[in-house]
């Protein structure tokens, strides 16, 4: 199993950008997918997540400003963001909990995507 992400680069205060991560691989269900990111100099924060029941989470930094979706019968999570700001200049990770085959028949794991860099700068 792997995620593949997509989007990323740079963009000016005030403008969007939409990330993508697709998952690939013998996948049962998806359980939960979302964005992390990691700003220079700091630790790694959540962004947004989103559940297989569709209830969403977004850090309070991002609230109203970033849109987490999921396509399920493409096990793909998209993350728009408008209103980017310059702080939310990171390195933005993918992740999910993934429902795979396993020995006793299917297990629960955690994945992690290669990560992309969004950088808001004018």
């Amino acid at each position: 199993v792997q995620l593949q992400a997509s989007g990323g680069g740079l963009v000016q205060p005030g403008g969007s950008m939409r990330l993508s991560c697709a998952a690939s691989g013998t996948i049962f269900s998806i359980a939960g997918m979302g964005w992390y990111r990691r700003a220079p100099g700091e630790q790694r924060e959540m962004v947004a997540l989103t559940t297989s029941g569709g209830t969403t989470n977004y850090a309070d930094s991002v609230k109203g400003r970033f849109t987490i979706s999921r396509d399920n019968a493409k096990s793909t999570v998209h993350l728009l963001m408008n209103n980017l700001k310059p702080e939310d200049t990171a390195v933005y990770y993918c992740n999910a909990v993934l429902v795979v085959p396993s020995p006793s028949g299917e297990t629960y794991s955690d994945y992690w995507g290669q990560g992309t860099l969004v950088t808001v700068s004018s």
